[in-house]
């Protein structure tokens, strides 16, 4: 079971990786009038970049898998049961993101009827965000033919949230894209704080120290994306975050007390988001 949860520390955080990256592939700037929001869209594209080049390479992430023999536990994720909660465009963006981590973290582990359910949570928000068009039919044939394979499953699942992404860019609508990729990246180190505590282990607060760099990259970008009321306290406690980041920094330790704060800052934070509040 200890070799199980280290494993869940790449696998939460794969999807976010590669939505980054996806993220700052392609933005069409002739379909964004605004000059305000065009500047949100290409400052969004240049940090989600940022935040991307700061992780490691999805493919060792998904070899990190495949070397061991690993099990499933369903207890980190987000209840699918949630998801008709979530009825405001914040908490239904974020939670796209969180959903999406955890639709990725199943599928890694051959789970095929729970990646249904987080699929099912995942294609609900999508709709109301008015993305449903990135998680039609043909997606969910592509994960059924590729479910043998994790990297292209993953393939999949980055694929639709990709669309999302240009859906949503193309409607002027940055920062909802923004917070997707912020509760996918919400999520990951959620989990990892969680195993780190669970384990005591000091290889996993390494991992978990080695964000600072992209947790300063998002919250540049969420600043850039004219975020509304609702979204405020995410970027307040994001900057709080990135405190306990740099507190941790000047220890120059990998003990988990060393990362203490920061468990309990993005607890509080996933806490919120996950709640609807």
């Amino acid at each position: 079971m200890k070799k199980a949860l280290k494993l869940f520390i790449p696998i939460a955080l794969a999807f976010t990786f590669t939505f980054c990256n996806s993220n700052a592939e392609k933005i069409d700037d002739g379909l964004v009038e605004d000059n305000a929001t065009k500047q949100a869209v290409q400052e969004t594209k240049l940090n989600a970049q940022n935040v991307f080049n700061s992780m490691p390479d999805r493919k060792e992430i998904l070899k990190l898998i495949d070397e061991q023999k690993i099990d499933y536990n369903a207890d980190l994720l987000n209840d699918p049961n949630s998801v008709n909660k979530y009825n405001i465009e914040f908490t239904k963006a974020a939670n796209l993101g969180i959903y999406g981590s955890d639709l990725t973290i199943a599928s890694s582990f051959d789970q095929t009827q729970e990646s249904m359910v987080f699929l099912k949570c995942v294609n609900i928000l999508a709709s109301d965000l008015g993305v449903s068009n990135a998680f039609d039919q043909k997606m969910f044939d592509r994960m059924e033919a590729n479910k043998q394979n994790k990297d292209s499953t993953l393939e999949v699942v980055t694929g639709a949230f990709k669309k999302a992404d240009e859906i949503l860019k193309s409607n002027n609508r940055p920062a909802t894209s923004a917070i997707i990729l912020a509760g996918s990246w919400i999520e990951g180190l959620y989990v990892s704080c969680q195993i780190a505590q669970s384990l005591n282990s000091e290889s996993v607060t390494k991992t978990i120290l080695t964000q600072k760099e992209s947790l300063k990259n998002l919250v540049v970008m969420l600043e850039a994306s004219n975020l509304d009321e609702t979204a405020h306290f995410m970027v307040t406690d994001l900057k709080v975050l990135l405190t306990n980041y740099q507190t941790a920094e000047q220890l120059k330790t990998t003990d988990v007390a060393t990362i203490k704060d920061i468990a309990l800052t993005v607890t509080a934070l996933r806490k919120k988001i996950v709640a609807g509040s």
